[in-house]
Formats: C-alpha cells, sequence, structure tokens
C-alpha cells in the first residue's frame, strides 16, 4: 500500500502549524553564552555587568549565561581560541559569534545575537 500524499487547504494549515511550532520551540531554547574574563580588573567587571544587563532587558530568561576567569582557567582560553579578554561568545543558536570588549554598546551586541535587525 502507497500513502498518498495530501495537498490543498487542510495541508497548508498543518504544514504551516507544524512550521510555527519548530519557531516556537527554537525560541525557547535560547542563548547559550560564555564570557571570558581576565580576573576582576575594571574592564572585566563593565563587561559582566554589561551583558548582565542585556541578558536580563532583551533576552528575558531565554538564556544561559557563563563567566569564565581564564586567569583561574586557562585551558578554556586556549579551548575556546580566546585571544583577548573580556570575550563573548554566543555558542547557540548558530552560528558561533564573538565580542570583543567590555560589552558596552548595546546595539552592536543586539545585531551580534540576532535579537535586532539592522535598521
Amino acid at each position: 500500500m502507497s500513502k498518498k500524499k495530501t495537498t490543498g487547504p487542510a495541508a497548508i494549515q498543518d504544514a504551516t502549524k507544524e512550521f510555527e511550532l519548530a519557531l516556537q520551540e527554537s525560541d525557547q531554547a535560547g542563548y547559550v553564552l560564555r564570557l571570558y574574563v581576565s580576573g576582576m580588573t575594571p574592564n572585566s567587571q563593565r563587561a559582566i555587568e554589561n551583558i548582565r544587563k542585556i541578558c536580563a532587558e532583551h533576552l528575558e530568561g531565554r538564556y544561559q549565561l557563563e563567566i569564565i576567569d581564564i586567569y583561574q582557567q586557562p585551558f578554556f582560553a586556549k579551548e575556546g581560541q580566546i585571544v583577548a579578554a573580556p570575550t563573548l561568545v554566543k555558542e547557540l543558536p548558530p552560528p558561533l559569534r564573538k565580542f570583543i570588549g567590555d560589552m558596552s554598546q548595546t546595539e552592536r551586541i543586539l545585531l551580534g545575537l540576532d535579537v535586532r535587525t539592522k535598521r
């Protein structure tokens, strides 16, 4: 017995519902972010403060933020190919992106995280 492929308005509605559910699930999956800092320098503290504020205001619980001190855990810097600190790495959702600095340029960070689009 062969399955018949349904076409028409009902099939389109079903496909649309499946697509919308997939979008919702990917939205809920959220962001996986890693902030690499070098000790508790003023620049590192600013970066931590700024990225926490950005996440709280724009990602609203849809994120996981890990802060890694490369002085205490240098193997993570090598593993993550970190050449400067502070560096924010967006692991998920793809594509992987890296931001270097104190995270004070909110609009640039939001664009890079694909939270905002360029106008």
